[in-house]
C-alpha cells in the first residue's frame, strides 16, 4: 500500500481522489500549476482536507523523491512536462479510473467509443439500478469513480463511462464487460493520430481475461479492423444492419441476442423512445452489455422501453410558433453532430462551432443533405467551418458573436415546421466551461423566447 501520494489537479476528479486516499489512511499532497490557487477553499471541499498539503507552480525532484504514487486528473496530458519528470523518476502514475479500480469491490461494465458513451452508460446504469438498488454510474459521465469505489459492497454493479483520456493512465483496470461503440477521429490535439487514439480506446480490454466480454460494433469498420487488439476477452458483436451468427442484432424489427445457437428476443424497436439510428446502436450496445453482465431480459426490456435519453443529446426543449428546438450540446465532434442533424425531422437551423480539436468538417457538411436552411456559427472554429462549407457548395452561413445571438437569429428567421438544433461539432471550452453549461444556456435562451 502506498503511504505518500501526490494528486495533480484540484478539480472535481482531484478532490474525489484526495478524499478516497484520505479515507484509506494515506498522506495527500495536491499539486497544481496555478500559483494563486485558493488552497483553503480546496481544503474545505475535501472531507478531511485539513490534513492535505499543497505544492503550487512547479514540482521539485526533491519533493518527488518522497512520493510513492502520483495521481493525475483526466484533463492533464500524459506528455505534460511535469508528468514526464515524474515518469523519469519511476514513480507510478495513475489516473482516477486506475485508483478507483484499486479500491473497488464491485463488478464493472465499462463503455467507451467516440460517440454514444453517455447515452449507453446512462441506459446501462438504469438497467443495473432496476436489478440491484446499490448499483452506481461513474466515470466520464461526471461522477468520479473514486467517489464511490471503496464504499460499495461486494457485488455492486458499476456502469462506467470511460474516455480516451482516462484510458491513458490505466494499468490493471479490468472490467468484466467492456464495450467499444465506434471510432472516428477525435481529440487529435491530444492523441496526435487516429491510430494512436483508436489503440488507446482498445486498451479498455487490455487486462480482460477469457472470463470477460468485450462488446464491439460490427457496423463500424474502424472497430472491426482492430479486433485483433483484443487479446483474451470473448468478443461479442452488435449490429443494426446485419443478422449475426452470434451476438446482439436487429431481426424483424426486434432486438435479439443469439448465443450458442439459441435466439432470445429482448425488445421491439418500435417501443424505443429515443430518436435516431445512432440510438438504435446505443440500445443494442446497452442490451449486449447488460445481457453479458447477467441481467434478466425482462428487466432490460422494461427499462429500455421507458428510457427517454440524456440531457444535452438531441434533447427536445420546446415548440414555439410551430418551430421545434433541440439541444445537442453533447455533439462535440463532427461524427456526433452528423447523428444530430440526421435525427431532425425536417428543415433545420443549425448552430455550430466552438473549441478547435483539430477536427475536419467535410463529412458533417455533406450530411446536411438539403436539410439545413442556415448554418449559424459561433466560437473559435467558425471561420474554419465556414471555409469547409463553402468548399462543399453550402453558402447559407451566418456568424454570431454569442450563443444567445445565434438563438435569437434562429427564432427571428424560422417558420412553422422548422427545427432549431444546437449541435456544435466542437468542444465548448472556448466560450463555456463545459458542454453542459453550453446546453443549459441554450435551453435558458430558448425558454426566454416569446
Amino acid at each position: 500500500m502506498f503511504k505518500k501520494v501526490c494528486v495533480a489537479g484540484a478539480g472535481k476528479s482531484g478532490k474525489a481522489a484526495a478524499e478516497l486516499l484520505l479515507r484509506n489512511g494515506m498522506e495527500v499532497t495536491i499539486f497544481d500549476q496555478n500559483e494563486s490557487l485558493d488552497t483553503e477553499n480546496v481544503k474545505s471541499d475535501i472531507k478531511g482536507g485539513e490534513s492535505v498539503s499543497f505544492v503550487l507552480g512547479d514540482l521539485s525532484e526533491e519533493f518527488l523523491g518522497g512520493i510513492d504514487l502520483f495521481v493525475i486528473s483526466p484533463g492533464i496530458p500524459v506528455d505534460a512536462d511535469f508528468v514526464k519528470t515524474v515518469d523519469k523518476l519511476n514513480i507510478p502514475i495513475w489516473g482516477e479510473i486506475e485508483l478507483g479500480y484499486f479500491f473497488a469491490r464491485g463488478t464493472i461494465a465499462a463503455i467507451t467509443g467516440t460517440n454514444g458513451k453517455t447515452t449507453t452508460t446512462t441506459l446501462v446504469g438504469e438497467i443495473f439500478k432496476a436489478y440491484k438498488d446499490d448499483s452506481i454510474v461513474v466515470g466520464n459521465i461526471g461522477i468520479p469513480f473514486t467517489e464511490y469505489a471503496d464504499r460499495c459492497p461486494e457485488g455492486t454493479l458499476v456502469a462506467a463511462e470511460i474516455s480516451s483520456f482516462q484510458l491513458e493512465t490505466i494499468h490493471t483496470f479490468r472490467p468484466h464487460v467492456s464495450a467499444i461503440l465506434n471510432l472516428t477521429p477525435d481529440h487529435l490535439n491530444r492523441h496526435y493520430t487516429f491510430d494512436n487514439y483508436a489503440r488507446i480506446k482498445f486498451d479498455i480490454a487490455r487486462n480482460q481475461t477469457e472470463d470477460d466480454f468485450v462488446i464491439l460494433n460490427h457496423d463500424d469498420s474502424e472497430v472491426v479492423a482492430r479486433r485483433d487488439l483484443v487479446k483474451n476477452a470473448k468478443v461479442v458483436y452488435f449490429s443494426r444492419l446485419t443478422e449475426l451468427d452470434e451476438g446482439v442484432f436487429v431481426k424483424n424489427g426486434n432486438v435479439v441476442v443469439r448465443e450458442d445457437g439459441k435466439e432470445t428476443e429482448i425488445l421491439p424497436l418500435s417501443e424505443v423512445k429515443i430518436l435516431g439510428s445512432h440510438n438504435v446502436e446505443n440500445v443494442l450496445a446497452a442490451a449486449a452489455v447488460c445481457y453479458y453482465m447477467g441481467i434478466p431480459v425482462d428487466i432490460i426490456r422494461e427499462v429500455t422501453v421507458n428510457f427517454l435519453g440524456v440531457e444535452h443529446r438531441i434533447e427536445y426543449v420546446r415548440t414555439l410558433n410551430g418551430v421545434k428546438y433541440y439541444n445537442d450540446s453533447k455533439g462535440t465532434n463532427p461524427d456526433a453532430a452528423i447523428k444530430g442533424i440526421g435525427a431532425m425531422p425536417g428543415p433545420t437551423f443549425l448552430i455550430g462551432g466552438g473549441y478547435d480539436k483539430k477536427s475536419e468538417y467535410d463529412e458533417w457538411i455533406d450530411a446536411f443533405d438539403g436539410k439545413v436552411k442556415a448554418l449559424v456559427l459561433i466560437g473559435e472554429t467558425a471561420e474554419k467551418i465556414a471555409e469547409t462549407a463553402r468548399a462543399h457548395g453550402f453558402t447559407d452561413i451566418v456568424f454570431k458573436d454569442s450563443l444567445k445571438e445565434a438563438v435569437e437569429f434562429c427564432h427571428e428567421n424560422s417558420v412553422d415546421g422548422d427545427n432549431v438544433l444546437l449541435s456544435p461539432a466542437c468542444a465548448s471550452w472556448d466560450m463555456f466551461k463545459s458542454y453542459e453549461e453550453r446546453g443549459r444556456l441554450f435551453k435558458e435562451y430558448v425558454n426566454e423566447l416569446i
